[in-house]
């Protein structure tokens, strides 16, 4: 009697790789923040975000709460592992990053395909650099002279936005190419 298999559940095997990719995307981002949080900075506070071409990945390829999910799970990862959870830096890179995410979820909900991975990351690091500023002037320094040096955080923010943006671009391009992401090994019709 010949063996035969049963066949493959397209809606799990899509749903295994997604949980799979999305696992990859976190570890990736915790690396890479934990990875740039040891390199010197060019400002108190300010980092290149790196971590962040991983959730504008998740974003494009998975959805707005796959972003969220790579975000906040990398910032409290990331945190543990530093050693810093609950820190003033923990606190910045938490309200940065929410209302980074809250920004970049938010343009591609409202702009759909009208708006790429570059225009997504520029708002993004605006926010999180925002979001950044605000905490550090409520919570941390309480003086408004710190809003002096915003211009010029935001201006850095936005030139790591655009570079962060374009690598992610890159990167989501790839995946797309990959053959995981291709209709037919997803178990759909080509």
């Amino acid at each position: 009697m010949p063996m035969t298999s049963s066949a493959v559940n397209p809606q799990r095997l899509h749903q295994s790789r997604r949980s799979i990719f999305l696992a990859l995307f976190i570890a990736l981002a915790v690396v890479l923040h934990t990875m740039e949080a040891l390199l010197p900075s060019p400002a108190p506070w300010f980092r290149l975000g790196f971590a962040n071409i991983l959730a504008l990945s998740a974003l494009f390829l998975f959805g707005s709460r796959a972003a969220w999910t790579v975000n906040l799970s990398r910032i409290a990862v990331g945190s543990l592992l530093l050693g810093n959870i609950f820190s003033p830096g923990f606190l910045l890179s938490l309200s940065g990053g929410i209302l980074s995410t809250t920004l970049m979820t938010g343009s591609r909900a409202v702009f759909g395909k009208k708006i790429g991975p570059v225009g997504v990351s520029v708002l993004g690091a605006a926010g999180h650099a925002t979001g950044q500023m605000i905490m550090a002037s409520l919570v941390l320094l309480r003086h408004p002279g710190v809003w002096q040096v915003f211009p010029i955080f935001l201006l850095f923010a936005v030139a790591a936005g655009i570079a962060n943006g374009i690598a992610a671009d890159l990167l989501i391009e790839l995946l797309r190419n990959h053959r995981s992401f291709q209709p037919s090994s997803l178990g759909e019709n080509p």
